[in-house]
């Protein structure tokens, strides 16, 4: 089968720092499926994996946490899907990725694919979404009004709650948006800095979207909300971690989903604040009793976008999978240059 892998941790305009290879195709047994891949997405744990994960002595690591595919096999233990069924999945960050034709993947980690989307437009969801997902319900437990609260979520006093989002265009910050308007009565902040991406989250349902590269206390008090119950910082936190404390009311709760190389809790004694790490592979990478819950959650969201409530982020698709197009989704985030998510769908010929 085809994929794309690496053998040495290099830089992106390295051409063998991502390579075209050809493997053997995997066999499915145990709660594994065998996925051929249709479409895949790119995120920022991608690079940060081929720069500092060596690959094993003499042979190529495959990465890729995102992808869509048609189920060609299952294995013994295999009960929540069969051969044919559409699906989408982020993967398992201890195993091969899905920058290859076929994956073995777990089926409790998989969904099945919105009906209404493409394999691309479907391929651009499952790691944010689950990141998201998890961060603003089983983290941070964001209250969920009744009519929509379901085994999931919980059912706290749902009025006046805000919610601030540092980094709000990105692909976890572009479904987490929308993910509060939908499933929340939360007054929903979120941070931009170029004019696209103001935009871009207006249209996702962001009440306001004030400038991450000012003050964000300043600008939060220009919006007339001087404090909020959530900050959810997506990138930089380590930057913003003093403006965050200040923005955030007595007994607040701090998400944060990036890699600072300290952080320092004591300051949030005084406001008696709360940090929580999320983490969307901690579940398959120790095999968590509720490891299935990735599964419910990902048909869930399936079901809210087919039923027109939730879009999907594409907002860069660069053709077929090969790694020539690869790196160059690489190069865009870590160059900082994409809003939404970068998509690539079909092998080459």
């Amino acid at each position: 089968m085809k994929a794309i892998g690496y053998q040495d941790n290099l830089a992106i305009d390295n051409e063998k720092s991502l390579e075209d290879i050809t493997l053997d195709k995997p066999t499915a047994s145990g709660h594994d499926i065998l996925v051929e891949i249709k479409a895949i997405s790119v995120n920022p744990v991608d690079y940060k994996i081929r720069q500092s994960r060596p690959a094993p002595k003499g042979e190529y690591a495959v990465i890729g946490w995102d992808a869509a595919g048609i189920v060609t096999a299952v294995g013994e233990e295999v009960s929540l899907f069969s051969v044919g069924d559409k699906v989408y999945y982020a993967g398992d960050l201890t195993r091969s990725g899905s920058n290859a034709e076929y994956q073995l993947v777990d089926e409790r980690i998989v969904g099945h694919m919105p009906a209404s989307l493409s394999f691309a437009e479907a391929a651009a969801l499952p790691l944010t979404t689950i990141t998201a997902w998890e961060m603003l319900f089983d983290r941070l437990q964001v209250p969920v009004p009744d009519s929509s609260a379901n085994e999931h979520s919980s059912n706290e006093n749902t009025n006046d709650v805000s919610v601030l989002v540092i980094g709000a265009a990105g692909g976890v910050g572009s479904i987490l948006t929308q993910l509060l308007k939908v499933r929340t009565s939360a007054t929903i902040i979120g941070t931009a800095s170029r004019d696209g991406s103001v935009q871009w989250l207006k249209d996702l349902g962001a009440d306001h979207v004030i400038n991450h590269r000012n003050p964000l206390y300043d600008e939060l008090k220009k919006t007339g909300i001087s404090e909020v119950d959530y900050v959810i910082s997506l990138n930089n936190t380590d930057e913003h971690y003093e403006e965050i404390i200040k923005c955030l009311k007595p007994q607040g709760k701090l998400g944060v989903i990036d890699d600072p190389k300290s952080l320092d809790a004591t300051p949030l004694k005084t406001k008696s604040l709360s940090l929580h790490w999320e983490f969307m592979f901690a579940r398959s990478m120790f095999h968590t009793p509720n490891m299935i819950e990735q599964h419910h959650l990902l048909n869930d969201v399936a079901k809210l976008i087919d039923a027109g409530n939730i879009k999907t982020t594409v907002a860069h698709n660069l053709g077929t999978i090969t790694a020539e197009h690869v790196r160059s989704a690489h190069q865009m985030l870590e160059n900082q240059q994409a809003h939404g998510k970068i998509v690539l769908e079909g092998w080459s010929v």
